[in-house]
């Protein structure tokens, strides 16, 4: 990536983020967002992302004004083309493993809420500026991919 590009023109962001990034360039953003773990029996729904090229969780960020669950409804459809029913929350993250500075010098930090998602539709329409790909895994094979290390905890936490 051209580092004078910014992040958005390889990946969307909202007009929120935008308006922001106009105020304080590059400093570190403590954004809020949403997780889905969705699960079929002992595998998970995980996502080859389009930017990282690592596997992770659906999720994104909350806008500002919109409820948490709203959020994650609303990025799963737009990531999978599939409504989620949303569940319980599995718990909230943050810290280092969430921190992270893009190809264009965007410093974030990260803290999500994850939540327990289920499907009622298997036929996926991805996102293709986000997206690469997505696997039912369990957690040994996804222990063996290029993945986010945070999803772990997450993952860890939903099987309890």
């Amino acid at each position: 990536m051209d580092d004078r590009r910014s992040y958005a023109d390889v990946v969307p962001i909202s007009p929120y983020v935008r308006g922001l990034r106009s105020q304080v360039g590059h400093s570190l953003l403590l954004l809020p967002g949403v997780t889905a773990v969705i699960r079929r029996e002992d595998r998970f729904l995980l996502a080859k992302q389009r930017d990282t090229q690592l596997w992770s969780l659906i999720g994104g960020g909350i806008e500002p004004g919109e409820q948490p669950e709203a959020a994650i409804a609303r990025e799963v459809e737009e990531e999978l083309g599939v409504a989620p029913n949303v569940g319980r929350i599995i718990g909230a993250y943050g810290g280092p493993e969430l921190m992270n500075t893009y190809p264009n010098g965007d410093h974030v930090s990260y803290v999500t809420i994850a939540y327990d998602c289920s499907l009622v539709s298997n036929s996926f329409d991805l996102e293709q500026q986000e997206l690469i790909d997505v696997a039912w895994l369990d957690i040994d094979s996804i222990s063996g991919l290029a993945h986010h290390t945070w999803i772990d905890r997450v993952l860890a936490d939903a099987g309890r």
